[in-house]
């Protein structure tokens, strides 16, 4: 097996590790339970360990913040699934997002804690903290997974991915279909005014934004 370190992140500590079986990769899943820190990626013999350094993790919960902002004011019901396993058998594919969502199918899975992507739906959303730069396409997995829309930021920029139903590819669009009132700009702005003035007064300051529009 060989194992390939990338160079030293920023953001993450990645490691690839090359071939892994599907049956290891579920193994090791099972074995390493819930309560880690690490994020897993698996696609066709190739399995990605990431683990999240500081300004991965608070990217991922400042945005995850702005969404509860945004959810809470417009009074839409929202399921949280953190880094929920996500993976196709028949693909041999599996990824773990930062954070995913269920907003328009959250009355589908409203009294699960486990989800079962044979017979729930996908995730509305899935948020992706990229700043190292990921050694798999994860784009790829979460297209033969059908998840909808895909939020990827990359430490400057936030990019939207929607899923074309019909050509099952992703397109890199301007808007949210899960928000689309939304400035997408905003979250990278109020990210960094968070490092300025610090997360309470920012997201105090989305929350008022949120409100101006809802008036």
């Amino acid at each position: 097996m060989m194992t390939t370190a990338l160079s030293q992140p920023i953001a993450e500590n990645i490691v690839l590790l090359n071939p892994v079986s599907w049956e290891t990769f579920n193994q090791l899943l099972e074995e390493l339970g819930d309560k880690r820190n690490q994020r897993l990626a698996y696609d066709q013999g190739k399995l990605e360990i990431m683990s999240p350094l500081g300004e991965h993790e608070n990217n991922n919960r400042f945005i995850d913040d702005l969404i509860r902002v945004i959810t809470d004011e417009l009074g839409w019901n929202l399921k949280k699934f953190g880094s929920l396993t996500l993976k196709s058998e028949a693909f041999k594919q599996g990824v773990e997002p930062d954070s995913c969502y269920y907003v328009k199918n959250e009355p589908q899975v409203r009294n699960k804690q486990s989800i079962d992507l044979k017979s729930d739906p996908p995730p509305d959303l899935v948020l992706e903290i990229d700043i190292t730069n990921t050694s798999l396409n994860k784009v790829s997995i979460y297209g033969n997974l059908k998840l909808p829309e895909i939020w990827q930021y990359n430490g400057r920029e936030l990019i939207v991915f929607v899923l074309d139903q019909e050509s099952n590819q992703y397109q890199n669009v301007t808007n949210s279909q899960v928000f689309p009132f939304l400035d997408m700009i905003l979250i990278p702005h109020y990210i960094q005014k968070s490092l300025e003035v610090g997360e309470t007064k920012a997201l105090r300051e989305f929350r008022q934004w949120v409100r101006s529009y809802t008036s």
